[in-house]
């Protein structure tokens, strides 16, 4: 719904759905997971599931420093630019982008500080002096990210998520590509050092930094496109930029203000959010040490990593809708468009659930092959891990979508009260599961779902009072839809059920790899059309929701009204 416009009434960007825009970063974003989830298999294969361990424990501290950092910068620079292009104030835009970038120097800079000098500090609170080597190696991608989220703002500002995308994609590929080559190089080193310090955890150790700069080398990949992206865009509108269509433009500290009102909430939101595995680690580590388990914690949580790493592919499409939620619904509150707000909180909704329903049904069923496919060790604990996790991808894609919603709305408070709120009890359930319940790493399983679904209701209470569109028949019309949305998914796990038994039993008896990669292939593409078979018969999707939903307008002909 975003335009660029001059004088001449010349769109400087066109007219997009924002679903459509949605769908563009949630496909790059399902390719950059596939891609991580590929390079990570050699990866892990050579640094062991106890390097994963080291990796997984860094990753999840570097995540929480990079929302503490530049998290906030391309939903709360989206929200401001796209709040100004509304409305025609082009000179602002510029003006914000001069702004967050002074923003981004200083909180990369401060942010790699502290993560590299404190990197021992958090290795020993975590019990694993080792982490440190990762943590260091980690700490200048918060300088790089910083840039990367003030461009990736400004585009997916202006409705256009394309470089975004494309971005990503790159990221990954060069993240890929250089994380296995130093996993490689620094095991071997690390294996030398082993053999002088008479120590048998530096090759893991080192082989978990390897991955590290991967991680780097791929945010300066991205950042290197999206500036040369910037400079033309900058090049060719420079007049329009520099106009200021007869209004008198914000001044700089103006500017400042609105940005920090905007991130502030967003950064401690995000952190609370995202505080989740970070604590999960401090917890499942100094319980099981303290309760002197026999069990091997950095491998466990090298096992969780991999769970992680699956779960995430679906919840990816969330991820990526929120990017378009918050502008997009950010501008239908900046004209007044009340109709256009209710339809855009429904869909959003709606979409999502069409994506991650049969992915949570998927998991659970095709579980053993999936992981027999991608991994080679502790495969039980992951195949179970695996299938009792699988409904976090429902939860944590709505809580996620929703938590976008709100900020689009320009509620903030709301979503940081109820991240807290479900932290808590997160906490708590953990606790309970890890302790009295023995549960182990599956006790962090657990927790996480019980953190997701209790924001997920906390979250939804609020739209349901901020925006009201529950009247009885639209309120029945809601409920029957989802209600048949899980039952499209549920007859598709059934059908997916038998069709891998028959496989597994008559046609792809032999238990090879290509068998297994076989077997996978067919039970994924029959599930597929199964599926999408159900949700068209059942009337799950009509022919209303194609100028909604992207896609469904090339299969009208299949569809009721």
């Amino acid at each position: 719904m975003i335009k660029f416009q001059d004088n001449n009434n010349k769109t400087l960007h066109k007219k997009h759905h924002f679903l459509m825009q949605g769908s563009i970063l949630a496909v790059s974003g399902i390719i950059v997971r596939i891609i991580g989830l590929f390079y990570r298999i050699p990866m892990i294969n050579i640094i062991g599931n106890k390097g994963n361990g080291y990796y997984t424990s860094a990753y999840s501290v570097y995540s929480l420093f990079l929302i503490l950092s530049s998290y906030s910068f391309p939903i709360s620079i989206s929200k401001v630019v796209s709040e100004r292009l509304a409305v025609g104030r082009y000179k602002d835009v510029k003006n914000v982008i001069k702004a967050s970038l002074i923003i981004a120097l200083f909180v990369g800079l401060i942010m790699f500080l502290i993560m590299f000098y404190g990197a021992e500090f958090i290795s020993n609170i975590y019990r694993k002096p080792l982490l440190k080597f990762a943590l260091r190696a980690l700490a200048p991608t918060l300088f790089i990210m910083s840039f990367l989220g003030v461009f990736r703002g400004l585009f997916q500002g202006m409705g256009n998520m394309i470089p975004t995308a494309i971005s990503q994609i790159f990221e990954q590929i060069a993240n890929a590509i250089t994380s296995i080559l130093f996993a490689y190089i620094l095991f071997n080193r690390g294996v030398i050092a082993n053999m002088i310090y008479e120590s048998t955890e530096y090759s893991y150790a080192f082989g978990a930094r390897g991955g590290a700069i991967g991680t780097g080398i791929g945010a300066f990949t991205a950042l290197a496109f999206l500036f040369f992206v910037f400079l033309s865009l900058m090049s060719k509108y420079k007049m329009l930029l520099n106009n200021n269509n007869y209004y008198e433009p914000e001044s700089r500290n103006r500017i400042f203000k609105v940005l920090y009102h905007t991130m502030i909430p967003i950064i401690v939101s995000g952190t609370i959010y995202n505080l989740t595995t970070v604590l999960d680690d401090l917890i499942f580590s100094n319980v099981l040490t303290i309760m002197k388990s026999e069990l091997n914690i950095v491998i466990l949580w090298g096992v969780f990593g991999n769970y992680h790493l699956l779960f995430n592919i679906p919840v990816a499409v969330a991820n990526s809708l929120t990017s378009s939620i918050i502008p997009s619904i950010s501008t239908s509150v900046e004209k007044n468009e009340v109709r256009e707000v209710v339809l855009k909180v429904k869909y959003s909704i709606k979409y999502t659930m069409l994506i991650v329903t049969p992915a949570f049904v998927g998991l659970i069923i095709l579980a053993d092959p999936i992981c027999r496919v991608l991994f080679k060790e502790n495969l039980d604990i992951l195949i179970n891990m695996l299938r009792a996790g699988s409904i976090a991808v429902v939860f944590f894609s709505l809580s996620t979508v929703t938590i976008g919603i709100l900020q689009g709305l320009g509620h903030y408070t709301k979503p940081l009260k109820n991240t807290l709120i479900a932290l808590i009890i997160h906490i708590i359930a953990c606790l309970i599961f890890l302790i009295p319940l023995r549960q182990n790493i599956y006790g962090i399983v657990f927790g996480m779902i019980v953190f997701a679904m209790v924001l997920f209701i906390l979250n939804q209470r609020d739209l349901n009072r901020i925006v009201r569109y529950r009247n009885s028949s639209f309120q029945r019309r809601y409920i029957l839809t989802f209600t048949l949305m899980f039952l499209s998914a549920a007859l598709m796990g059934i059908t997916t059920y038998f069709i891998n038994r028959f496989l597994l039993k008559y046609v792809l008896t032999s238990g090879s790899y290509f068998s297994m990669l076989l077997r996978l292939l067919i039970c994924i593409i029959i599930a597929t059309f199964v599926y999408c078979f159900f949700i068209i018969m059942l009337g799950v999707v009509r022919k209303r929701d194609s100028d909604y939903i992207p896609f469904i307008s090339k299969f009208e002909f299949l569809l009721r009204g």
